[in-house]
Order: structure tokens, then sequence, then C-alpha cells
């Protein structure tokens, strides 16, 4: 079973932040379940980390692994754009083999 390793980065304690965590909590315990790692990366607290990931906007999330990496950006509430962005597949979908479109 593929397991997905994905990083969202954030600006401080915000709104756009908790919006952000709740829609990644949402989409990994929802379609994810039990094959994804997270986690979320202040640039505020730590910007070297930033920097090395080349974010330039927040909230961006990337994913690691499965390769290719690949990045969202936004507040992530659109789920199956931030799945189809991340060519990530649904549960549902992966029982099917379909792709997410």
């Amino acid at each position: 079973m593929t397991r997905f390793k994905l990083k969202l980065y954030v600006t401080g304690k915000t709104v756009r932040t908790a919006c952000a965590v709740a829609n990644l909590r949402r989409i990994c315990e929802g379609e994810l379940e039990g094959r994804v790692d997270w986690v979320v990366i202040d640039v505020l607290e730590q910007p070297q980390l930033a920097e090395e990931e080349k974010v330039m906007a927040t909230p961006t999330l990337i994913k690691e692994a499965p390769l290719p990496f690949q990045r969202v950006i936004g507040d992530l509430s659109d789920r199956k754009g931030v799945l189809g962005g991340l060519n990530l597949l649904p549960r549902a979908q992966l029982e099917k083999g379909e792709e997410v479109q």
C-alpha cells in the first residue's frame, strides 16, 4: 500500500492557517486514512525550511512521497482540486482503480 508524505507550510496562527490545517486533516482522514504522514511547518518559526523548499506563498502543501514532488497553494478548501493537483487517489477511486480528474 502506497504511503504518502505531505508538508503543509503556513504563516503564523491565522484564520487561513487554521482553515488549511482543518481542510488537510479532513482530506487525510477521509481519503488517505492510514496511508499518510503529514506535518505543519510555520515559516515564521522555521524560515530555513521554507527557503530550502522554495516556498514563496502560504499555505503551500507539498507532496514528497510518492514521487513526483508536487505542490498546491491555497487553503485546500477544494478537496477535488487538492487531490487532483497532488495526483492523489481518493480511497473510493483507489478501490476501483480510477484516477482523479
